[in-house]
């Protein structure tokens, strides 16, 4: 008899089992679209369906997710109701650039993402967490009482700072997960007008609350250029070879934009370090809740501490630690969908030799939030289980059931730094603190643009 106690089951709404209406769908989205999803979405491969009068198809096949995100993606652009939330925002960031804008800019930061560089970065991030310990200390020895998710968003932007600006982002205040959250809870919404395909001109009065923070951020944005430019000017031997001069020197008759280059600033500043942060937060409340991973985490991370291993090789030794991040990325993930539409009409067969007609212009609805929690794919898909993701597990996930960092030619950019990132991060906080729950912690799901707690995610730190 099995006597193991049941995984721990992390919040997430209930699937529909009643079809919502035209207004119900309209209200959802706006408030919280992870709960608009119905069973079928997370028992069937495929949903071709009506939305909003907009026909579209919600893709969990694997196989299909392959055919239109590798195997033919050049015929499947951004989606109109993502761009018309992502744009006002970014503009021509990566995130949202599309065509040869989006080749210059992917192009130009190539260099600065490969693993071998990102491996370079060790050393800064466990600075930078090691600095951000002093928080948790208390005078008196008592627990610490913080925001895990204001904490990892404050964090993860001093790495950010740190690696990919040499700490010179101008002007950023103490405010800054305030602001992160301002932005993304107004700006980065659905809006009913996008809903209904509304053209960009007529205004969202959800999102007048958030043109403020974002003409802060892009004030950054462009004094953070101005100081770095004025250095390499004065002497180029002086400043530091990373993302933001690799970016600046891209710049030109045939490379990025003044404009471009500030856009994706923007991106990496106000959003590259977010994902990161939510799949942290949530990675610590599910190990609060889950005492025997949390023991073989740290039985693991002060072996390796312990022996001294340095931070670049922490990703390979910790595969406890890289599980439960990972088993994070699939419960929440940061980015919860993945939109495109089809520019010309394309045909896709299963398995079974059936054929799939796929029309021009239908919206493509690829959810990791449903394809992470799909019954067909994973065993107790609701549950919190790292070992999943352990070294031995591995080979049972396909490459696209499981997209934290989506997959093809616009696969997240940063993905290694993430990952190299994250395991630092909870190395480091968990070899000195615990972090348990407290009365107060009952978190919510809740899309705006990432996957957010609703309510933040206060926890009670205490010493080792």
């Amino acid at each position: 008899m099995d006597m193991r106690p049941d995984p721990f089951e992390p919040p997430a709404p209930i699937p529909r089992t009643v079809p919502p209406g035209r207004l119900e769908i309209i209200r959802t989205v706006f408030r919280n679209p992870l709960e608009l999803w119905g069973e079928p979405s997370y028992t069937l491969p495929y949903i071709d369906a009506k939305f909003l009068n907009q026909r579209t198809l919600i893709v969990n096949d694997p196989g299909l997710i392959r055919h239109i995100l590798v195997d033919n993606a050049a015929n499947y652009r951004m989606s109109t109701v993502r761009q018309l939330i992502l744009r006002p925002i970014l503009r021509d960031g990566l995130l949202t650039a599309e065509g040869p804008v989006w080749k210059r800019s992917r192009k130009a930061m190539a260099p600065v993402f490969t693993p071998r560089h990102a491996q370079g970065f060790a050393s800064h991030m466990l600075s930078q967490s090691l600095a951000f310990l002093d928080r948790y200390r208390s005078q008196s020895g008592d627990p610490v009482r913080r925001d895990i998710a204001v904490d990892m968003t404050e964090l993860t932007f001093a790495i950010l700072s740190d690696t990919l600006f040499s700490g010179e982002i101008a002007s950023v205040t103490d405010d800054f997960a305030e602001d992160v959250n301002q932005l993304l809870a107004t700006m980065g919404r659905v809006d009913p007008l996008d809903l209904l395909l509304a053209p960009s001109w007529l205004p969202r009065v959800s999102r007048w609350r958030g043109q403020k923070v974002l003409e802060k951020f892009r004030d950054i944005v462009r004094q953070t250029m101005a100081a770095r430019k004025a250095r390499m000017t004065a002497d180029r031997q002086s400043a530091p070879d990373d993302f933001l001069t690799l970016l600046l020197e891209a710049g030109g008759p045939d490379g990025l934009s003044d404009e471009e280059i500030a856009d994706n600033i923007l991106t990496f500043i106000g959003a590259g370090h977010e994902t990161t942060a939510r799949a942290l937060a949530w990675t610590l409340y599910c190990v609060a809740n889950a005492p025997a991973v949390r023991e073989r985490m740290e039985a693991e991370i002060d072996a390796v501490m312990a022996s001294g291993a340095e931070p670049v090789t922490w990703l390979d030794k910790m595969p406890n630690v890289r599980a439960s991040f990972e088993e994070g990325l699939r419960l929440y993930p940061p980015a919860p969908s993945i939109n495109r539409a089809a520019i010309d009409a394309d045909t896709w067969v299963d398995a079974d030799g059936k054929t799939l007609e796929i029309p021009a212009g239908i919206t493509i609805l690829i959810m990791p939030w449903t394809l992470h929690r799909h019954s067909l794919y994973w065993e107790k898909p609701r549950a919190f289980m790292p070992e999943r993701f352990l070294p031995e597990n591995r080979d049972r996930i396909g490459r696209f059931q499981y997209l934290p960092f989506g997959a093809g030619p616009r696969i997240c950019i940063g993905a290694t730094f993430a990952m190299q990132e994250a395991v630092i991060i909870l190395a480091t906080l968990m070899h000195r603190f615990r972090f348990d729950m407290l009365p107060e912690t009952s978190p919510w799901p809740v899309q705006r643009l990432t996957t957010q707690p609703q309510g933040g995610l206060p926890m009670r730190i205490t010493a080792r």
